[in-house]
């Protein structure tokens, strides 16, 4: 009767940490870690979300990220934003709404598209025929070389600079919150 208690007590404390290890790894951090960006004017809240893809010693652009094809702007999920009030993108109007951002790099300039479609892995399935708005920002240098590919918000006023960096490379796209009609 003991033996068998003690087969019992060795099999559950067998299982139970079969339990933990399976959790641990379930936590493991993704190589690319999710992050948000936001800003706010007056009744305008734009906010968005992506994956950030490290460089780890790798060349980034024409390898990594191939020219001249359609990138999601990140890593795992294509990049989404919402935007909670009708403003100007790189000069284009933009109803309000949530929106994927695609982009398509060269070494001179980069496509910038807005795409109705959301919830994607990747650019697999992007549906062209789904475009909002598509336009070309130019490829300007930056100064420090950023290991992970971050978004930031430039904001000023009724203005923000939408800034896409990684390694030495930055895109900036011009945002023109439009301001209450009283």
């Amino acid at each position: 009767m003991v033996q068998a208690m003690y087969r019992f007590l060795i099999l559950f404390v067998l299982l139970a940490s079969a339990g933990v290890a399976e959790a641990q790894q379930a936590v493991k951090p993704r190589p690319s870690p999710t992050a948000i960006v936001t800003v706010r004017y007056k009744d305008t809240y734009l906010k968005l979300t992506y994956s950030q893809p490290h460089k780890r010693g790798r060349e980034v652009f024409g390898k990594l990220v191939p020219f001249n094809e359609v990138w999601r702007t990140g890593a795992n999920e294509a990049t989404e934003f919402t935007i909670t009030k009708d403003a100007y993108i790189g000069g284009n109007l933009v109803p309000a709404g949530t929106y994927s951002l695609f982009t398509i790099p060269t070494p001179e300039k980069w496509t910038i598209i807005i795409n109705k479609e959301n919830g994607l892995w990747g650019s697999y399935n992007y549906n062209p025929k789904l475009d909002l708005v598509r336009f070309d920002i130019p490829v300007t240098e930056n100064t420090v070389a950023y290991e992970a590919f971050t978004i930031t918000l430039d904001h000023r006023n009724n203005v923000a600079d939408l800034l896409l960096v990684w390694d030495k490379t930055k895109i900036v796209i011009p945002i023109q919150f439009i301001e209450p009609k009283l």
